[in-house]
């Protein structure tokens, strides 16, 4: 769980850096799309890969049974949706900025673009808030004795067999298949 916490903790300044990528492109005059806004969509693209991998990867351990681990990862399921929503409006925006080489009457200045930069920074800013609340309750968990204990506890208990339940009554000989 600690690497997983540090890696939790990685996505949240990675989503500013970003950001704050989008808002510099934004500003420009973005006169060549593909070259500019590209090398962006694509780093966005692959955090999105690596944060989905990691949502799989924590649903597949003991993380689910912690105390609030269902729960986070139900919310970093949700950021994972925010940042691929960001990579595609970068994806947008090259496409809105390119469209005056294929369409007579296309908007000729990058508002739409700048629009598209705009909704993937507000994305990306509410990725990198769950991201960093998440990655905060679990290195206090972590860090905490009896919050570790606790997690022990309901990890043992999600693993545990399940108690069998026995028949109430044994089966009637009518109940038996003829063959």
């Amino acid at each position: 769980m600690t690497e997983h916490t540090r890696l939790l903790g990685e996505v949240a300044p990675a989503l500013e850096e970003l950001s704050a990528e989008a808002a510099r492109i934004r500003e420009g005059e973005i006169a060549k799309p593909v070259r500019e806004i590209a090398p962006l969509s694509l780093r966005v693209h692959e955090l999105a890969m690596q944060c989905t991998r990691q949502v799989h990867d924590l649903s597949v351990s003991q993380y689910p049974a912690m105390k609030d681990g269902a729960d986070n990862l139900a919310h970093l399921a949700g950021a994972c949706s925010q940042i691929s929503l960001a990579a595609t409006l970068c994806n947008f925006a090259i496409h809105h900025r390119t469209e005056i080489l294929l369409y007579e009457d296309a908007d000729s200045t990058p508002a739409t673009s700048r629009d598209q930069f705009c909704r993937a920074g507000v994305e990306m800013q509410r990725a990198a808030t769950t991201y960093r609340a998440v990655a905060q309750g679990l290195s206090r968990r972590l860090a905490s004795f009896s919050a570790r204990a606790e997690d022990r506890q309901l990890i043992a208990e999600a693993q545990g067999p399940s108690p069998q339940k026995a028949p109430s009554a044994p089966p009637t000989p009518a109940a038996r298949r003829r063959v």
